[in-house]
């Protein structure tokens, strides 16, 4: 199951890139394979054959990229969702052994294990959407059931 949701910060980055891509990245490349294929003789030149190789590359990203940005729905913040968690929240917990944790619910192209950036479709957000503070939350793991309690809720980093 994949959810089609980014926050606005998630698309924007998508669209950077795909900007970076087209505009910049594919010219220059595509003006490196001209200029190695003038050289002569394509099957033993290797800056031919690693150009075309990177240009295909660029193009399966490319591709894949504004067919994934046709299909996303932007996740706006709105006052309502104060109190609660929804898409884009901020949460703050603590388990049973009192070890905090902090993550924020993003759609499945923000995920970003470093940040604590989980996806909206992982246990760990459906057990958290639509709750608020001091509510028990029970997820379910590999290991069995984990409790958690939600200290803080927000919006904004």
């Amino acid at each position: 199951m994949k959810t089609n949701l980014v926050t606005p910060g998630g698309w924007n980055i998508l669209d950077q890139e795909l900007k970076y891509l087209w505009k910049i990245k594919r010219p220059e490349v595509t003006r490196a394979v001209s200029e190695a294929a003038a050289l002569g003789d394509r099957s033993e030149n290797a800056e031919y054959k690693e150009g075309k190789r990177e240009l295909r590359a660029i193009d399966r990203r490319l591709q894949f990229l504004m067919k994934r940005l046709d299909q996303l729905t932007i996740v706006h913040y709105a006052p309502s969702q104060e109190g609660k968690v929804y898409f884009g929240a901020y949460v703050e917990l603590e388990d049973e052994q009192e070890q905090s944790a902090r993550y924020r619910i993003v759609g499945t192209d923000e995920i970003d294990v470093a940040n604590n950036h989980i996806t909206i479709d992982s246990p760990m957000a459906r057990a958290l959407i639509g709750k608020q503070v001091d509510d028990e939350v029970v997820v379910k793991t590999p290991n069995g059931d984990k409790i958690w309690y939600i200290h803080h809720i927000s919006y904004k980093k």
